[in-house]
């Protein structure tokens, strides 16, 4: 049985649905953020969530060191703030509303949950960091969720 190639990989993965979440801190020089699919709840004793973000990621390498961290879960009508957020280059939070949580990390308005913590571990696995937060503040205002599936952003049916 041989392997499979990463476009074949990518594609059968692409077939699980997921969120999207802006994952989010405050920098040396304003909020900083970027688009993650890979976000989850990881325990309730402790609170406890996870996420993965490219290892070479700017703007990860931001967050990561900020120790606080936000993150918003999108509306279904936020396509294009996901969009932004995966661009390089671009000036997300200038142009999107945004809010401080409670203890000041960024969050994006219109979002149907946030959370805010403290990131506590990082690993490296392959090609990406897999961060692990304390969660110590939440909120769900409500609403539909964005999906990714398929490599495309979409509602639920």
């Amino acid at each position: 049985m041989s392997s499979p190639s990463a476009s074949e990989y990518r594609h059968v993965a692409s077939h699980f649905a997921t969120g999207v979440a802006i994952v989010s801190a405050e920098g040396p020089v304003g909020p900083v953020g970027f688009t993650c699919q890979s976000f989850s709840s990881l325990s309730l004793e402790p609170m406890l969530l996870s996420f993965a973000a490219t290892s070479g990621g700017r703007s990860w390498s931001t967050v990561r060191d900020a120790l606080r961290v936000g993150v918003s879960v999108l509306a279904s009508t936020q396509s294009e703030v996901a969009r932004r957020f995966s661009l390089s280059g671009v000036e997300r939070f200038a142009v999107t509303p945004w809010h401080p949580a409670p203890e000041g990390s960024p969050l994006v308005d219109g979002a149907i949950a946030y959370f805010e913590g403290r990131l506590i571990g990082v690993t490296t696995h392959g090609d990406h960091d897999v961060a692990v937060v304390s969660v110590e503040w939440v909120s769900a205002p409500g609403g539909d969720p964005l999906i990714y599936f398929r490599r495309d952003f979409t509602r639920l049916a």
